[in-house]
């Protein structure tokens, strides 16, 4: 078709996100007619031989209308019971929805850990890549009825970012109650819709809002930042609203296309750099600097100058340069109180006064990705 964008037309594994607000009624409970038109769009894309992975918003905001709540509750522990509630009745409304279709509905629930701790997201991806090869569409959520404010990923938006790149997608698309990325506030005059954002200096210019909806926790930021995840790991993203996902979807120039920007990389540096919350600091001196930076080279025992925090062996740490400023995140090798003790000396020198353990690397090239 004249005018389609070939990054669309040529996914073959497409993963969608969408926000509450595209789901839910003002006051909280699931709009059935949003919902299946959704569902139509899925099941069209399907079947033109498009896999799809879902993944949904809107588990605590289905959860308070039948709890009597008006609107969201900022209570960590009320939103794991709206979402404890919400969630059961988001999933039999897409499973009946699918099921006109003749697809079945899988629930995949994931917490931060599934995909910063190594043989968490290995079972992750294999659980989505068996249900893609069975024909069942995968229905993700954030497991918001057992995350705590320190393990949560923050927003679906990032969550689909990152899911986009463990199933090895072609395609994003993030459907909002927005037509796509604006230069300022869509309601101001004058504003425009960009069509294409090819890397930050397309960025530059533009004004981005933070606030989200009533029922959900996202905005343009979080939709930006995610789109910067995809792209910069090698996968396009395209930014419109759900009232556009038949058009997005088939490839039409709807809402905002983010071209790739990077490509793509091993996921666990993906989840080291966009997933994990650091648990301490690493010290580093300016030759360490360079070595990490320019040379791409493992951080070794010598170029230390101190450590901060309560971290453990296996732990994500930052790597921090004379002036504070943070150059890196890495697997660090040690705990936090045996990093006194390496602080400035050769590994020959470790090696020979504490035994071959303490030769290995503080952390590893394999395990360091660049900030």
């Amino acid at each position: 078709m004249e005018g389609t964008r070939p990054e669309v037309t040529g996914a073959r594994r497409v993963v969608v996100k969408v926000g509450s607000s595209s789901l839910t009624t003002p006051a909280g409970g699931i709009d059935p007619d949003r919902v299946r038109a959704l569902v139509d769009v899925l099941a069209a894309a399907r079947e033109r031989g498009t896999e799809v992975v879902l993944v949904s918003s809107g588990a605590i905001a289905a959860g308070l209308a039948p709890l009597g709540l008006a609107k969201r509750p900022r209570g960590l522990a009320a939103q794991q019971a709206a979402a404890s509630v919400g969630q059961g009745l988001l999933v039999h409304r897409y499973t009946e929805e699918l099921a006109r279709h003749g697809v079945i509905a899988g629930q995949v629930l994931l917490t931060l850990d599934d995909v910063t701790r190594r043989a968490h997201y290995r079972n992750a991806h294999q659980t989505l890549a068996t249900l893609l090869e069975l024909g069942v569409l995968p229905i993700v959520n954030e497991n918001d009825t057992v995350a705590t404010s320190e393990i949560r990923f923050g927003d679906n938006d990032r969550l689909a970012a990152l899911v986009a790149h463990l199933v090895h997608a072609d395609l994003l698309v993030l459907l909002s109650d927005v037509d796509g990325l604006y230069d300022g506030p869509p309601s101001r005059e004058g504003t425009r819709l960009l069509p294409d954002v090819r890397g930050e200096d397309d960025l530059a210019a533009v004004t981005i809002g933070s606030v989200g909806s009533a029922v959900g926790t996202g905005g343009m930021v979080t939709k930006v930042e995610a789109a910067r995840i995809a792209t910069g790991a090698g996968i396009p993203v395209v930014l419109t609203s759900a009232d556009h996902a038949a058009g997005a979807l088939a490839g039409e120039p709807v809402g905002t296309l983010f071209h790739v920007t990077g490509r793509r990389r091993p996921t666990r540096l993906l989840w080291l750099a966009h997933a994990t919350e650091s648990r301490g600091t690493l010290h580093l001196d300016a030759g360490a600097v360079r070595a990490v930076v320019e040379r791409r080279a493992s951080l070794l025992a010598a170029g230390l100058t101190g450590a901060t925090g309560g971290f453990v062996a296996g732990d994500p740490v930052d790597l921090a340069g004379p002036d504070g400023a943070v150059v890196g995140r890495g697997l660090v090798n040690f705990d936090v109180e045996e990093i006194p003790a390496l602080v400035g000396r050769s590994t020959a020198e470790l090696k020979q006064e504490l035994g071959a353990a303490y030769e290995r690397e503080v952390v590893h090239r394999d395990d360091l990705v660049l900030l």
